[in-house]
């Protein structure tokens, strides 16, 4: 079983993630957070094997979040900004 997060501030967005992933039993949503301070308290309350991120939040953005975190789940951006799609493969993401 792999244990994720979503962490998004649309609350469509989450739900269309979660509703891709209903397709894939062996994939557990742990948790959903709509901020990064949220996401931040969540992956180190359930140390996840996965996390969907977006990357415009209000507060701290995905990338921010990331370096609050010492030991990084496999990340995968859930973005519509391709610009930021460099940065988000040098911050080891699994996709974007």
């Amino acid at each position: 079983m792999i244990k994720a997060i979503i962490i998004d501030d649309e609350p469509l967005a989450r739900l269309l993630i979660k509703e891709y992933l209903a397709a894939h039993p062996n994939i557990q949503i742990a948790r959903e957070c709509n901020d990064g301070f949220e996401g931040v308290k969540a992956i180190m309350l359930e140390q996840p094997d996965l996390v969907f991120l977006d990357i415009q939040m209000p507060k701290i953005n995905g990338f921010e979040m990331l370096e609050l975190i010492e030991n990084r789940p496999h990340v995968i951006f859930t973005t519509a900004f391709d610009e930021h799609a460099i940065r988000a493969f040098d911050s080891h993401a699994v996709d974007y």
